[in-house]
């Protein structure tokens, strides 16, 4: 896939109202299924599908925006754990999924791909207030 046939790429995801923060060579944004609370993906800016494409550097750099997201959404989610996904296989793009595991997690020794659930958007007004509690916990 091209990255002008990538939708990442584009920019037809993920919208850019769920925009929590820019993290050097990718950006983090709220999932809009929020049926997991504080479901986050950080995606990378430029396109590639595999991390072995990255120099060390961006690479490292890319690793330390996920490591300070989590961090972030673990704390205001009170996570008993968090989930990393990185797949690529529905969108071949470089995209970490985040998913704080709590303790009211439906399904807690699985992926939450597995759990069967009508999908949470939240009203804008949630969203954002989503958006700003996490925020409120990165480091500048």
């Amino acid at each position: 896939m091209s990255a002008a046939e990538c939708r990442a790429c584009r920019g037809d995801w993920p919208p850019a109202e769920t925009l929590i923060a820019d993290c050097g060579p990718a950006n983090a944004y709220l999932y809009p299924d929020q049926f997991f609370p504080g479901w986050t993906v950080v995606v990378l800016k430029r396109h590639a599908t595999e991390l072995w494409e990255l120099a060390r550097d961006e690479r490292n750099a890319l690793m330390d925006g996920v490591t300070e997201v989590s961090r972030a959404l673990a704390a205001v989610y009170e996570a008993k754990k968090m989930n990393y996904e990185l797949l690529g296989n529905a969108l071949p793009h470089i995209h970490w999924h985040l998913v704080p595991r709590r303790a009211d997690d439906p399904v807690p020794r699985l992926p939450v791909w597995t759990h069967a659930h009508e999908p949470l958007a939240l009203s804008p007004a949630g969203q954002r207030a989503r958006i700003a509690a996490i925020r409120a916990r990165l480091r500048p």
